[in-house]
């Protein structure tokens, strides 16, 4: 059996899980993500970790349940997945209570990461359908998994290569995150607009949705920064050196006037928001 990186020793839950995970066929590398890995994490944040594997070697569901079977806590209710049944983006993994915490698990095919991480080093990104992500998943979140995780188990280097391969921030990829959300979260807006007089709150409620995750991807890119989920994004943005005076006050705004049916104010609030943003960009975007 593998034993743990150092990265893992000193916390007993880690020693536990890891050298279980390593042991299961197919598993190439194990990386530590979400709060835990940028250090914001609660008492009782789940444990978010990547399983990297070979293409030609892909994981298998019975194999990962079986090196987990003596630490899960139900194994009847834990859901463990085959590679693919999540989507094309998330992939598949498994959610499982160890020890009385949550643990998220998430496949990750090596060779898919890194033509990925190539493709956002040329500026190069999609915009995808994924559940569990309402605004959507951009293909530079395995870029940023791969910068911000925590290596627990990587014998063969692979992760210690990803997170070569995303510093610096790359320029290509700023220029193209920035052209593709500042032009959306203005259309998001105009297309709320075009529902007021329908009486769509729905419609209008998504598009103010879209239009503020819109300006946190802007945000994270003027600062340099890797957007992972949009979950808190929006928060995280207004404490970046590059960003909007009273942001989460004005978010907060829009959704009371949303839920006071005010959407004449709604609507407003957004496109001060968004101006303000236009006004940051045409000033830090080339710096």
């Amino acid at each position: 059996m593998n034993s743990p990186e150092p990265a893992a020793v000193g916390d007993p839950f880690l020693e536990r899980l890891i050298p279980a995970l390593a042991a299961a066929p197919g598993v190439l590398a194990i990386g530590l993500g979400g709060s835990r890995a940028r250090g914001t994490a609660a008492p009782s944040s789940d444990f978010d970790v990547g399983l990297y594997y070979r293409r030609r070697a892909e994981l298998r569901a019975a194999s990962v349940r079986e090196a987990l079977r003596d630490l899960i806590d139900d194994p009847d209710s834990a859901s463990v997945t085959e590679v693919g049944e999540w989507g094309p983006w998330i992939v598949g993994g498994a959610w499982l209570t160890v020890a009385r915490a949550k643990v998220d698990l998430l496949y990750r095919c090596a060779e898919s990461v890194r033509d990925v991480i190539c493709a956002c080093r040329a500026g190069q990104i999609s915009m995808n359908y994924q559940p569990g992500h309402p605004h959507g998943f951009s293909s530079a979140i395995w870029m940023g998994e791969a910068a911000i995780c925590r290596p627990l188990h990587d014998p063969e280097g692979l992760l210690a290569e990803l997170k070569a391969m995303t510093e610096p921030y790359p320029a290509p990829l700023r220029e193209a995150l920035i052209r593709r959300f500042q032009w959306e979260a203005l259309f998001s807006i105009e297309n709320a607009e075009t529902a007021v007089g329908r009486g769509a709150p729905t419609h209008i409620a998504g598009c103010a949705y879209r239009a503020l995750s819109c300006v946190a991807q802007v945000l994270f890119a003027l600062n340099r920064r890797y957007f992972v989920n949009e979950k808190g994004a929006l928060e995280e943005a207004a404490g970046f050196p590059i960003t909007l005076a009273g942001l989460t006050q004005q978010a907060s705004f829009v959704w009371r006037a949303i839920g006071e049916g005010n959407f004449g104010k709604v609507l407003e609030a957004l496109r001060v928001i968004e101006q303000e943003l236009r006004a940051v960009t045409a000033n830090e975007q080339f710096r």
